[in-house]
C-alpha cells in the first residue's frame, strides 16, 4: 500500500476552497472535506486509478475529481504524492503559470 504525501501548496488550496465553501455552509464545508480525502485515500491502493489529465498527456501526473475540483497527484513506486487542488472551471495552463510566478 501506498504512503500519501500532501504537499504544502496542495494543502494550502484545499484549504482557501473549504474556507470559501464555509463562508455560505460550515457543514457543506465539513462534508467536502470528508469527500476529498475519501477519494485522496483510495489512491493508497489503487494509486493509478486517476485518470490522465488531458492538458499533460505523456506525463506522469494523473488526476481525481471531486466536484467542483480537480486534485492532481503523482504515483511513484511506494508514495502518492498530491500536488495542487484547483478548481474544475479554472484553466490548467494559467493556473501552473500563476503558481510559477509566485514561487520565483
Amino acid at each position: 500500500m501506498a504512503r500519501l504525501i500532501w504537499s504544502q501548496p496542495a494543502l494550502f488550496d484545499l484549504e482557501e476552497i473549504v474556507e470559501y465553501i464555509a463562508l455560505d455552509s460550515p457543514s457543506a464545508a465539513s462534508r467536502y472535506l470528508r469527500e476529498v480525502f475519501r477519494a485522496v485515500v483510495r489512491l493508497k491502493r489503487y494509486p493509478n486509478s486517476g485518470r490522465q489529465p488531458e492538458e499533460l498527456p505523456a506525463t506522469p501526473y494523473r488526476e481525481v475529481i471531486v466536484p467542483p475540483c480537480r486534485i492532481f497527484y503523482r504515483a511513484e513506486a511506494d508514495a502518492v504524492f498530491i500536488l495542487h487542488v484547483m478548481r474544475s472551471e479554472r484553466l490548467l495552463r494559467s493556473f501552473l503559470l500563476e503558481q510559477r510566478d509566485h514561487d520565483l
